[in-house]
């Protein structure tokens, strides 16, 4: 059995939903089969997510929703109009629309959750209608239903361990499973999302439950490349990696693949590839525990914007037991969580995810950190990009280290921060935003085009 998945713009249009069809239908060991909501057709449209977003937001203000809700409506109705699918299809996914505007507001979090659901659950109801109307046997699968069961909140949405052995129960159906991504339901019965780009996570949490034999991620690229092509022209393609590299590459701007999926198919073992749909033939990417990697000790290149770093300095830091308890302390409270903790004897950096920060968080974590733990100096400094080098084979390479930083050098930027894993798998440069591209290219030189030549 295969699980796969299928991306925002795998079904963004009917030609797009044709393509899926003909892809499960190639293969009758892909009998689960996840969906996301329609992404973007075509440079400068909008995502149904983003719809569903602006929609939402206007109900809550109190504004007429009509308009947006009608943005919504027509994106399906344009794609089942197409699939020549029957007009009652397009009718269910209006009064669907109707029935979740009119929900409790009282939690916003959760109003909004419902109403961005909608994105993938109407897209799979309206993929698994086409499914029927092509003569493959399929149905539409509710997550609450099928018991995709989540936590409570204040916690982010993961599932927890009881919905692994309740949706295992699908291996057994002989009919086509059509799974919306994104969502699943606490045990009181409330819808709640996982973070954007979360239909991947849905499908890894499948693929573990029903130890599927493959669990099949399908984009708009044909693989995983050595690093971003819209900076670097034609980079390497990956042909195999582990679970430990393309999580590290996911978190560090690889886009092609949530850094959260993979932890329920590593758990299970279940290796998973990274295909394209408009180019199905292609073999993509293998994710798997173990490969070989004598080949070359970089898998991959990647960098991210948005970090800031908090700066804490005070004599003899190293002997003041908790002090570093102490600090995350102030951070928890503020609701705040941290990426990297570089330190010194006398001083360390917190790097944090900018998103998280407010002009009132940092004002009020500066205070309390001079006030109540008696720093010599606090200050929090933004716009830095994290550039990451990932690969197996990196801890068994003398002097990698050393290149990459010789490498950085000749681009006249300066490194702000030095951070290696104890697994060793992968090193962090911290460096101000405006030199992240020409360092990722320097790079990439470094490490992949020698070889090239070679």
């Amino acid at each position: 059995m295969k699980v796969c998945k299928f991306g925002g713009t795998s079904v963004a249009s009917a030609e797009q939903i044709k393509k899926v069809a003909a892809i499960v239908q190639s293969d009758p060991s892909r009998k689960i089969v996840v969906v996301s909501a329609p992404g973007k057709r075509f440079s400068g449209d909008t995502k149904v997510t983003d719809l569903l977003i602006e929609l939402g937001r206007a109900s809550l203000a109190g504004e007429r929703v009509e308009a947006p809700l009608e943005k919504v409506v027509q994106r399906y109705a344009q794609i089942a109009e197409e699939l020549n699918l029957d007009p009652a299809v397009i009718r269910a996914i209006q009064t669907d629309l109707w029935n979740r505007l009119s929900a409790d507001k009282s939690n916003q979090e959760l109003y909004m959750d419902r109403i961005k659901a909608s994105g993938e659950d109407n897209s799979a109801k309206l993929i698994a209608a086409y499914f029927a109307a092509s003569g493959l046997q399929a149905k539409y699968v509710n997550p609450g239903d099928a018991g995709l069961i989540v936590n409570d909140l204040p916690k982010r949405a993961q599932a927890l361990p009881e919905a692994y052995e309740r949706l295992a129960t699908l291996r057994n159906s002989e009919a086509v499973s059509v799974f919306p991504g994104f969502f699943g339901f606490t045990k009181n019965g409330t819808l709640r999302t996982f973070e954007r780009g979360g239909s991947d996570i849905t499908g890894s949490i499948l693929a573990a439950a029903v130890k599927a034999e493959l669990y099949e991620n399908f984009t708009d690229v044909d693989c995983v490349f050595a690093a971003n092509p819209h900076t670097v022209a034609n980079p390497v393609e990956i042909e195999k990696m582990t679970y430990r590299e393309m999580r590290e590459l996911s978190y560090a701007g690889f886009a092609v693949f949530h850094d959260e999926a993979l932890m329920p198919a590593f758990k299970e073992s279940v290796p998973v590839c990274i295909k394209n749909t408009n180019h199905p033939a292609a073999p993509g990417t293998m994710i798997v525990k173990e490969r070989d990697y004598s080949k070359r000790p970089v898998t991959g290149i990647s960098a991210d914007s948005g970090f800031s770093t908090l700066y804490v300095s005070k004599y003899l830091m190293n002997r003041e037991i908790g002090f570093g308890r102490n600090l995350l302390q102030i951070l928890e409270d503020e609701g705040i969580s941290y990426e990297h903790i570089p330190s010194g004897i006398d001083n360390l950096s917190v790097i944090i995810r900018s998103h998280q920060l407010t002009p009132e968080k940092e004002a009020r974590i500066v205070q309390r950190i001079q006030t109540e733990m008696h720093a010599d100096d606090v200050h929090i400094r933004s716009d830095f990009s994290m550039v990451v080098l990932v690969g197996e084979g990196m801890n068994h390479t003398i002097g990698l280290a050393a290149r990459a930083a010789s490498a950085i050098a000749r681009t006249g930027a300066n490194i702000e921060m030095i951070n290696q894993g104890s697994s060793e798998v992968s090193l962090v440069f911290g460096v101000l935003k405006h030199d992240e591209t020409k360092i990722l290219k320097e790079l990439y030189q470094e490490f992949f085009e020698p070889a090239l030549v070679k």
